[in-house]
C-alpha cells in the first residue's frame, strides 16, 4: 500500500471514528430527560432560591476556566495532530510573559471574587439564623428516629410522625435532634440541609412562599431503612393549617413515654400519624437521654442556667445590626 493511499484510508477511518462518537453522544440525550424538574433548581422558599443562585453564580465562574481548559485541549489535539504538516512544531519553547498572565491572574480574580461571595453568603444563609419577618415564627422541634421523623409543634401541642405542616410565608424555627444514629434532615425545595445528632441540638430556619407538598427526607445513610426515611412538607394557606391543627387534635391519641417507646422501635416504611397532644418537655428529655441539654439550661461556670445561649441570642442580633 503506497503512503498516499494508507493516509486517506486514516483519514477515512478517523472520520468514521468521530461519526461514531457524536452518534453515541446523540443516543445519550434522551437520558437527559430525567433530569427534569430537579428539586434543588426548583426552591419554594426564599432560602432554597438564594442556594440555587448561589450554586449557579459560582459555577459560572468556574466555567470560566473550565471551558477554555477543554476547548483548548481539543484545539491543541486537533492542530497538532500527525497529518497536520503546517503546524509549527518548537521543542525548545519554554516560555510566554502573555500566557503566564493569563493563566495566573484569571483564576486568582476567580478566587478572590468566589472567596468575597462565598463569605458573605456563609454568614447571610446561616442555618442558626433567623429569617426576618414580620410574621412570628412557627416553632417545630424535629427528633429522627429509626427509621421516620417526629415533629412536635410545642406552640399548639401536636405531634406528628412523617409530615410536615408549614403556614404559607411564616418563618419556621427548627431545632433538632437524633434519638439513635446521627441523620440529615433536608428538605430541597425549601432550604439548608441539616445533621441531627444525639445528646446534640442543632437548628434551622425555612420559610415556604408557594403552597404545596414538598419531597423531605434523611440525606445521611443510617441503616437498612435510611431509603424509606422520607416525608411530607407541606406548604399551606393559614386556614388550611388551622383546619390541620383541628383534624390532628381530633385523633385523640397523646403522645407520652410509652408512645415514644414504641416510635423508637425501627421500622420501614413507616406510615404517617398525628397525636392530639404531647407530653411536656418531651424533645428536651429526648436531649437528656444521652446528656444534652436544652437551651435554657446551657450555662458556662458561674453563670446562671441559659446565660449562653442568651449570649449567643445578643451576638447573633448584634452581628445582624452590623451587617444592615
Amino acid at each position: 500500500m503506497n503512503p498516499a493511499t494508507h493516509s486517506a484510508r486514516r483519514a477515512t477511518l478517523a472520520g468514521r471514528a468521530r461519526a461514531g462518537r457524536w452518534f453515541g453522544l446523540a443516543a445519550l440525550l434522551p437520558l437527559l430527560t430525567g433530569c427534569k424538574n430537579l428539586e434543588l433548581f426548583n426552591p419554594m422558599g426564599s432560602i432554597a432560591e438564594q442556594e440555587m443562585q448561589l450554586i449557579l453564580v459560582c459555577t459560572g465562574l468556574m466555567l470560566l476556566v473550565v471551558i477554555p481548559v477543554i476547548i483548548l485541549t481539543l484545539y491543541f489535539a486537533w492542530h497538532y495532530r500527525e497529518s497536520n504538516k503546517k503546524a509549527t512544531y518548537a521543542p525548545n519553547w519554554s516560555h510566554s510573559t502573555a500566557i503566564e498572565v493569563v493563566v495566573w491572574t484569571i483564576p486568582c480574580l476567580i478566587v478572590v471574587v468566589l472567596g468575597v461571595l462565598i463569605w458573605k453568603s456563609t454568614h447571610a444563609l446561616d442555618p442558626y439564623r433567623p429569617i426576618e419577618s414580620d410574621t412570628p415564627a412557627l416553632r417545630v422541634e424535629v427528633v429522627s428516629l429509626n427509621w421516620k421523623w417526629l415533629f412536635i409543634y410545642p406552640d399548639h401541642n401536636v405531634a406528628t410522625v412523617n409530615e410536615l405542616v408549614m403556614p404559607v410565608d411564616t418563618p419556621v424555627a427548627f431545632k433538632l435532634t437524633s434519638e439513635s444514629m446521627m441523620n440529615a434532615f433536608f428538605v430541597p425545595q425549601l432550604g439548608s440541609m441539616v445533621y441531627t445528632m444525639p445528646a446534640m441540638q442543632t437548628r434551622l430556619h425555612l420559610i415556604g412562599h408557594t403552597p404545596g407538598t414538598y419531597a423531605g427526607m434523611s440525606s445521611a445513610y443510617s441503616g437498612s431503612g435510611f431509603s424509606d426515611m422520607k416525608f411530607d412538607a407541606r406548604v399551606v394557606t393559614a386556614a388550611d393549617f388551622d383546619q390541620w391543627l383541628a383534624q390532628s387534635r381530633g385523633t385523640a391519641v397523646h403522645l407520652d413515654q410509652a408512645r415514644l417507646a414504641e416510635l423508637e422501635k425501627p421500622t420501614h416504611g413507616a406510615p404517617m400519624q398525628r397525636f392530639a397532644s404531647v407530653d411536656t418537655g418531651l424533645f428536651d428529655s429526648i436531649l437528656r437521654r444521652y446528656g444534652g441539654m436544652p437551651d435554657d439550661e446551657i450555662c458556662l461556670p458561674g453563670e446562671e442556667p441559659g446565660a449562653t445561649s442568651q449570649l449567643v441570642s445578643l451576638a447573633a442580633s448584634a452581628s445582624r445590626t452590623a451587617e444592615n
